[in-house]
């Protein structure tokens, strides 16, 4: 079986794909623990509700055939889903905003199977300045400058209050940061070659929300 781990073509490859991607990811690791060695887009289909058209169009994007009547062989497809995602290399990160969710986010170990290593966070409040939290140092926001040289970080986590997100955004911006990995409602604005990724936790709520009064009127 042939496989690389760059796209074919190096097309960009559609968000909507990007965000499925990881979903094949664990349903193949799943399957793989129940003794499977060959997983074909008709199996994932039928684990995760996704059309096999879909999946098999979604994973045209990584340079990974299979076997006819037979599909991909699992190690193979995990080991090139992961690469292709950038799950194997460790992307160091800084958090802005030591709250309850930038506190449980530092606590999450997890994130490091999928790449992300949070090295260092920042705040304002005296209580938590100094301190450590996971093993994780939290520096006050003054220092974010001068611990950029002392780090090799591109990502900035914004866990903040919303209305110092955009400020504290300019700050991470001029600091140097390339990509931001906002979790507040507010739409920060960042400059073209900034890369944004919007996770609000509130949002997908109110579809939630929305969604479940709906199916009650239906």
């Amino acid at each position: 079986m042939e496989h690389s781990l760059q796209p074919k073509n190096y097309q960009k490859v559609p968000e909507p794909t990007l965000r499925r991607l990881p979903w094949y990811l664990s349903n193949v690791k799943l399957l793989k623990q129940r003794g499977e060695h060959y997983v074909s887009s008709t199996q994932i289909s039928k684990e995760i509700n996704i059309d096999a058209s879909q999946i098999a169009k979604d994973l045209s994007y990584v340079n990974i055939s299979g076997r006819t009547r037979v599909g991909y062989e699992v190690d193979t497809l995990i080991e090139v889903l992961e690469d292709f995602l950038g799950f194997t290399g460790i992307h160091k990160a800084f958090l802005f905003g030591v709250g309850s969710l930038g506190g449980a986010l530092l606590q999450d170990s997890g994130l490091k199977h999928f790449g992300l290593e949070i090295v260092a966070a920042f705040d304002v409040d005296p209580a938590l300045v100094g301190t450590t939290l996971n093993d994780i140092p939290i520096y006050h926001s003054d220092e974010f400058v001068h611990k950029m040289s002392e780090y090799d970080v591109q990502i900035g986590v914004l866990t903040v209050p919303i209305e110092i997100a955009q400020s504290v955004t300019d700050m991470m911006v001029g600091g140097g940061l390339k990509a931001v990995w906002n979790f507040t409602p507010f739409r920060i604005r960042v400059p073209e070659h900034i890369v944004v990724q919007n996770t609000s936790l509130y949002a997908h709520l109110a579809v939630m929300f929305n969604r479940l009064n709906f199916n009650k009127i239906k």
